[in-house]
């Protein structure tokens, strides 16, 4: 096991208020300090600490000081376009099968929620080809990876249309997070392995059901599939036990299907199961 490391000058930390959970990021540097309606205190004080240390304010509030986990990043960090939340992150690097030496290709970059979460899984050997057609969306989420991962992430940035069609070949993932992933249906297949996977998130369900219908139909993928991710927190005090109030249901749907041989379209075709149960596609998992 790695040793424990303090707080160093330049580090990103997650600031929790103890009392109310209001949290923070904040860059410590020397010389500045943290600022809120609780108080103050010097970054001074949380350089050279250990992580977990808790650190009292001007007016005597506690913050406890630790190494934000991605999900917590990711819900914190500056953006500009909504986020992909990290309920629907880890479904998309567990489903789409994101691994280490991958090569992926994404659109749109956004303020880099999903960027982060494939350099992660993709690793220093693998990949991340972005397209986003927003400069300036580039350059925040630029400045959010650089701040997370450093300057050396494995990125290439394509500041263009992607609906004008990927110009990668033979990749192993396509991830689309923009409104209209069924336009990129073809021209994914082109950039796509065989064998390769397609995930598409989309917050309707007229954008889901357009593109798995686009998918189904595209004879060089096969296994479409779309469905959603809920998560419910349960609240836990002693005798009280309960769903909490709020969760974060509905965010959006994904639709994965697999880049397969181009099958004959002029070939024989099975004759279809009428029977209601043929409709149903089992569960990927």
């Amino acid at each position: 096991m790695a040793d424990e490391q303090p707080f160093r000058a330049g580090e990103t930390v997650l600031l929790i208020d103890e009392r109310r959970g209001k949290r923070h990021l904040v860059v410590l540097r020397p010389g500045h300090a943290f600022h809120s309606d609780r108080g103050w205190f010097a970054h001074e004080t949380l350089i050279g600490a250990p992580e977990g240390a808790s650190v009292a304010t001007s007016r005597g509030a506690r913050y406890l000081a630790l190494r934000p986990t991605l999900a917590e990043y990711v819900l914190e960090m500056p953006r500009g376009a909504q986020v992909i939340y990290p309920k629907d992150l880890a479904t998309i690097s567990l489903f789409a099968d994101i691994g280490p030496g991958q090569t992926v290709c994404e659109a749109g970059l956004g303020s880099g929620a999903l960027t982060l979460t494939l350099l992660r899984a993709v690793g220093p050997t693998g990949r991340v080809i972005s397209y986003e057609l927003r400069e300036d969306f580039a350059q925040r989420a630029r400045r959010n990876i650089e701040a997370r991962l450093g300057p050396d992430a494995p990125l290439t940035v394509r500041l263009r249309d992607v609906y004008a069609g990927l110009e990668e070949r033979g990749v192993d993932r396509v991830v689309l997070d923009l409104p209209e992933p069924w336009r990129l249906v073809e021209s994914a297949a082109v950039a796509l392995r065989a064998g390769g996977i397609l995930c598409a998130f989309v917050p309707t369900l007229p954008q889901a059901q357009r593109t798995h219908e686009a998918l189904a139909a595209h004879p060089a993928f096969a296994l479409a599939e779309t469905f959603e991710t809920l998560l419910r927190p349960w609240h836990i005090a002693g005798p009280s036990v309960r769903p909490a109030h709020r969760m974060v249901a509905h965010t959006g749907f994904l639709t994965l299907a697999r880049r397969v041989q181009r099958r004959d379209e002029a070939g024989p075709r099975a004759v279809a199961d009428e029977s209601p149960e043929a409709d149903e596609p089992e569960p990927l998992r």
